[in-house]
């Protein structure tokens, strides 16, 4: 049992990279509840739907508790062992580069500080990268380019006080939800503010946009080249800041010359008067910020379009100044530490190069490195290739799920069962990388954890225990620093992660100057009482002189002249639709899950409003391939296979095709998306552009589809099928290509037990079976159908291990007097789509009054695009009914 904390500790959130702060506690209950810390400056005490609901994902079902060698519990001091001994013989036998580590944005900075140092500065080898290659390689590659450093220029109050904010590639109310309410309320603030969405899909974003710019796939290189030379033509440019602080401009605008408004509209598929438009207000507005995400990131052309975007603000000189400035969003809690203690394997510790002579000489006389890497390691998707070829021996992946979410992860299975060695540090005790392990090790998850993390407004933050470390887990840089001891190497006693962040702190001042933007030498010599006590502090913070929110306004760039670079952008075509792959497979998150689920699966809440894996299709693209809404579909690339239900929505543009990333064979069928997503890289910053992918469409051809709840386990074999937690069980969506020749007997072994209450038509093929304990309490039940099964599930759900009416039960629908809220459109508050409508039905006719009425949309706020949908359809349609729930809970809208 964990023990019992009185007070809340504050902590940080584990998931996006807004960093928001966390009030935790464990109760006398046994029950962990958060609530948003008002006085952390970047959330101010919102949360989304996630945060809100972590106190349901901390319990202990599922864990890796103890360390694991070939399958079996075993010491530490075996696992240990085991991981020093493979590291040292592989480098001993065939050199460092023969050893790896691929780590991960949910590592804490004292974890990745730590890794970073045993492998660059004790193995020699720069084999050390991160899943943060996957979400924001292309940023850090465009700053350096533009910047000569990593360096966010502005703040999260930029989004309050700028008078444009355009969004690309990024749908901030459902992936960074908290930092889009901030946009929201300054919005509201002052209606004059405009927001400009650049998406190819309509989403919870673009519905809230001013503007929405739904550009074909990978062109935003061609709309903000022509933005650039617009800018010029306009006499937008800040002629004195361009002179005195930049080189490259003439460059940069001969490249963008070709770009007439009229060459922009044809090559990105939007209208002339859209593109006018948006280069009109552009031009005519100081105050712009332009906020990017995975949408420019993840491409085969992401560097350049970072580059296209800066480019227009050094021409206006539009940079570090108050409400202005290009600003990218990250999506992990500590993608930005780890950028900081060079977690990529091109970079060194506190923003140093690794192909600067100097900076290797700094880092190794602070590290005292026995053996320094003198070149970049492998990135990401070329580390998971020379681990295919027989090149890596050893592999340490670390808090990530490499065979779920790096592209091809079909070859991504075959490497890692073909390596001669792996070890996997993880918090669960079953993943689809786990399962590949040699050595398995337990390590501390949220809660337990004790270090820093870093936001995306560079805001370092604390994230503090209030749970005991549960079994033998262990934090992460406890365990690598172990692992460094057993290979004979020094400088890895820490007493704690206080220490670890001195040494950190104290490299980044080292021999600096003001020469790196990154510096917190202002937080050296903390004690742990200190560091135990540290609050949000945002760099840098040097040791003498004044810290600064803000880079650039006055050039300062960290460039050898210290100009800012413009840097030309080329504009290459997406690439062609194969007949045969006709469609484009844009792939990303969706609002209340996050990566593979490990943690979000563990949530009831938050399986309430997708509780299955789905493909966003065009009607007619679904109306062309035989689909029909709410079946099931193949989706088929030149590396791999999935099956996915079908919502069929007109959000989407035709020949392109929405699939979210989270589902994995821990918890579904076939429904691994990485699967689908070619390697295809860019060729700057190597993070894969996993939004382009070609890939067919077609029917899967279910003849049986089933839907399934039970208290107990359950054991799919079928051919599609997805799983979900709830409050007091497990709900099971599947489907099969056969019939059963006994419906009943497919009932039994599902639930494990016999006893069973049916109704079954045999005319219509359906089959309905109820297990019922102490009595009508509901230990289970399975539906069957020839199409989609037509029941609610959120009223089944809801009597799972309740007494309740055996008919309702049975027939999938409340009886007489009972509500059926319908889909949850509100997981913050769990209002279903039938209770808004019927509050629609009732007079109230905006998002604020259901706000008012039932508080849905008023916590996080990411529903209330989806609330504006309901009201918008109720009132055109008075009489129409909510029944999404007669499909599935993936077509709640």
């Amino acid at each position: 049992m964990h023990a019992l904390k009185e007070a809340a500790v504050a902590t940080t959130c584990p998931y996006c990279g807004v960093g928001c702060g966390v009030l935790a506690r464990r109760g006398s209950d046994g029950v962990a509840r958060v609530l948003g810390d008002p006085t952390h400056p970047a959330n101010l005490g919102r949360l989304c739907s996630k945060g809100s609901a972590l106190g349901e994902t901390v319990g202990l079902e599922g864990r890796l508790l103890h360390p694991r060698v070939d399958g079996r519990r075993a010491t530490w001091d075996a696992a240990l062992s085991r991981v020093a001994q493979a590291f040292s013989n592989a480098a001993r036998d065939h050199g460092p580069d023969s050893t790896a580590l691929y780590v991960s944005g949910q590592l804490l900075t004292e974890d990745y500080y730590v890794a970073n140092k045993l492998m660059k500065g004790f193995l020699g080898t720069a084999n050390i990268d991160t899943n943060s290659r996957l979400c924001m390689a292309s940023s850090v590659a465009g700053h350096k380019r533009a910047f000569g450093s990593d360096t966010v220029p502005g703040t999260y109050q930029d989004l309050d006080e700028a008078d444009l904010v355009v969004l690309v590639g990024s749908n901030l109310a459902w992936c960074h939800p908290v930092l889009f309410q901030r946009l929201a309320a300054a919005k509201a603030a002052r209606p004059s503010m405009r927001i400009v969405a650049i998406d190819p899909r309509q989403t919870a974003t673009t519905a809230e946009a001013d503007l929405h710019l739904a550009l074909q796939p990978d062109t935003d290189v061609a709309l903000f080249a022509g933005l650039l030379k617009h800018l010029q033509n306009a006499g937008a440019t800040n002629a004195p800041y361009v002179t005195a602080h930049t080189a490259g401009a003439d460059e940069a605008l001969a490249v963008a010359a070709r770009w007439t408004p009229g060459a922009v509209a044809e090559a990105t598929g939007l209208s002339d008067r859209d593109v006018a438009l948006f280069y009109r207000w552009v031009a005519e507005t100081d105050r712009t910020v332009t906020v990017y995400s995975q949408g420019v990131s993840q491409s085969a052309a992401g560097t350049d379009k970072v580059n296209a975007i800066i480019n227009t603000h050094l021409l206006t000189g539009r940079i570090g100044r108050l409400g202005m400035g290009p600003f990218s969003v990250t999506g992990q809690p500590n993608a930005m530490g780890g950028r900081e203690v060079g977690g990529l394997a091109n970079m060194l510790a506190c923003h140093m190069d690794l192909a600067d002579p100097a900076h290797r000489d700094i880092v190794r006389r602070h590290w005292t490195a026995k053996r320094m890497a003198e070149a970049p390691g492998l990135k990401a998707v070329d580390l998971f290739e020379a681990v295919h070829d027989g090149r890596i021996k050893a592999l340490w992946v670390m808090a990530t799920n490499p065979a779920v979410s790096l592209p091809d992860a079909g070859r991504i299975d075959e490497a890692l069962a073909r390596v001669p060695f792996l070890a996997v540090s993880e918090v669960v005790a079953s993943t689809d990388t786990l399962r590949h392990a040699h050595v398995a090790l337990p390590a501390a998850a949220w809660g337990e954890k004790d270090g820093t993390v870093t936001n995306s407004e560079r805001r370092i933050s604390r994230q503090r225990a209030f749970l005991p470390l549960p079994g033998e887990a262990r934090p992460d840089w406890a365990i690598v620093a172990d692992v460094a001891r057993r290979m004979g190497f020094d400088g890895f006693d820490y007493a704690g992660p206080h220490e670890i962040f001195d040494e950190y702190a104290r490299l980044s001042a080292s021999e600096n100057g003001g020469t790196r933007a990154f510096d917190i030498g202002g937080l050296t010599g903390l004690s742990a009482t200190q560091y135990e006590a540290l609050r949000p502090q945002q760099w840098p913070l040097p040791e003498t002189g004044a810290a600064r929110a803000r880079f650039f306004a006055d050039g300062g760039f960290h460039t050898a002249d210290r100009r800012g670079r413009f840097v030309p952008t080329p504009f290459a075509a997406p690439q062609a639709r194969a007949p045969r792959f006709p469609h484009t497979l844009n792939t990303g998150r969706i609002r209340d899950q996050w990566h593979t689920m490990t943690r979000t699966g563990r949530s009831p809440t938050l399986a309430t409003h997708f509780a299955e894996p789905f493909a966003e299709i065009h009607p007619d693209d679904a109306t062309a391939a035989g689909i029909a809404p709410a079946t099931l579909v193949e989706l088929e690339s030149p590396h791999g296979r999935v099956v996915l239900r079908a919502l069929v929505t007109t959000r989407q543009q035709p020949n392109s095709i929405f699939a979210p990333i989270h589902w994995t064979g821990e918890t579904s069928a076939d429904a691994r998306i990485g699967r689908l997503v070619a390697p295809r890289r860019d060729p700057v910053s190597g993070q894969p552009a996993s939004k382009s992918s070609r890939v067919a469409l077609r029917p899967f051809g279910a003849a049986l589809y089933g839907y399934a709840v039970s208290v107990g386990p359950m054991r799919p074999r079928f051919e599609y099928y997805a799983v979900a937690t709830l409050a007091a069980g497990r709900a099971l969506e599947f489907a099969d290509r056969t019939v059963p020749a006994d419906p009943r007997a497919l009932a039994a072994a599902l639930l494990g037990r016999d006893d069973l209450c049916a109704a079954v038509d045999s005319t219509t093929g359906t089959a309905r079976f109820a297990a019922f304990d102490d009595g009508d309490r509901l230990a289970g039940a399975v539906y069957l159908a020839r199409e989609p099964v037509p029941v609610s599930r959120a009223f089944v759900s809801a009597q799972l291990g309740t007494v309740c009416d055996r008919a309702a039960v049975l027939a999938g629908r409340p009886g007489p007097g009972q509500a059926d809220p319908g889909p949850t459109i509100c997981a913050c508050f769990q209002v279903g789509a039938n209770t808004i409508r019927a509050a629609v039905a009732d007079g109230a006719r905006t998002v604020a009054a259901i706000g008012a009425t039932l508080s849905a949309g008023t916590n996080c706020g990411s529903c209330r695009a989806e609330l504006a949908r309901i009201i918008k359809d109720a009132e055109s349609d008075p009489n129409c009914e909510a029944d999404h729930d007669a499909r599935s809970p993936a077509h709640a809208l």
